[in-house]
């Protein structure tokens, strides 16, 4: 899988890239070290994501996965803005955590990949 981790050689960033195309070994099976750097790149997008960092990121997939991607984590950070300023137990909370798991579920359909993050 192309996704590396950003780094600065010679100077210049070299932006993550995270590729749903490449996922898959020539016998259609989701490849165990694609997941790996997934979730690596995952867990160093999420707290860049949650500050409102800008990330020299790049992302590649079908316009489903995209979206897919693209819309859970804006309800993962949605949902932990939620919890972070009401409380676990809060209404909105509980409201974000169903969009979130909705917004799941066509992830994982869309691309065959386990959400690999926990609700609270």
């Amino acid at each position: 899988m192309e996704n590396k981790s950003t780094r600065e050689t010679d100077g210049e960033i070299v932006p993550t890239v995270i590729d749903f195309t490449k996922m898959k070994d020539e016998d259609g099976n989701i490849s165990e070290s694609w997941i790996l750097t997934f979730g690596a790149a995952l867990r160093w997008l999420m707290p860049s994501l949650y500050r409102g960092s800008t990330l020299p990121l790049s992302i590649r997939g079908t316009k489903n996965e995209l979206t897919s991607f693209a819309n859970v984590l804006s309800k993962e950070k949605r949902y932990l803005q939620s919890w972070k300023s009401s409380g676990l137990d809060s209404p909105v909370t509980h409201k974000s955590k169903g969009k979130l798991s909705t917004a799941i579920a066509k992830f994982q359909r869309s691309t065959g990949l386990k959400w690999p993050f926990k609700q609270g």
